[in-house]
């Protein structure tokens, strides 16, 4: 998908509108006019407070109009995420929020587990692991916690309910690019 110029500033200022909304903390915004935010879309929106994750939720497949991704996966992100309490109110002043569109994701072919990890690119691929009917994913900005192939690929694993070093046949990767805009500036990284 192709983002116009200001496209950061605009999902953001909708995931946060949407939240406060939900909090009782104001009327949300009007969703702006723009082509591009009803065509299909994939996103994540992570909260942080403090730099440290506080809800994370999103979509690897587009299916819904952007502006409608981002802000369904705003309020799960503050109020569905099972690994945190819903947001209060208290804490919506202290969040940043980082909104990250998807590319569509590729499998990625390989013969063996140092194949997958040689032809990861960190920094780069959001990947999606699929082993024994178990998924999960990470964000290519997991890279900069877990810069190493072989512990982002073991992390995955865990977050999959598998063991870390759990490797078989059954075993199939997916990667993708993102664009994503962090607050409090709403600069493009990708």
């Amino acid at each position: 998908m192709n983002l116009p110029p200001g496209a950061g500033p605009v999902l953001i200022g909708m995931a946060r509108s949407l939240i406060a909304e939900d909090l009782g903390l104001g009327k949300g915004v009007p969703v702006p006019d723009g082509d591009w935010l009803d065509e299909p879309g994939a996103s994540f929106v992570t909260l942080r407070i403090d730099g440290e994750l506080r809800g994370c939720i999103g979509s690897l497949m587009a299916y819904r109009p952007l502006a409608d991704d981002v802000c369904g996966n705003a309020v799960a992100a503050a109020f569905q995420d099972p690994r945190f309490p819903p947001l209060s109110a208290d804490e919506f002043p202290q969040i940043t929020i980082e909104v990250s569109v998807l590319s569509n994701p590729e499998p990625m072919p390989f013969g063996t587990k140092q194949e997958a990890l040689g032809l990861l690119q960190p920094g780069v691929d959001g990947v999606v692991l699929t082993a024994h009917g178990r998924r999960a994913t990470f964000l290519p900005q997991v890279w900069e916690e877990l810069p190493d192939r072989e512990q982002f690929i073991r992390h995955l694993m865990a977050k999959a309910g598998l063991p870390p070093d759990f490797w078989d046949d059954s075993v199939r990767i997916e990667r993708y690019t993102v664009v994503a805009f962090d607050e409090p500036d709403s600069t493009q990284k990708a």
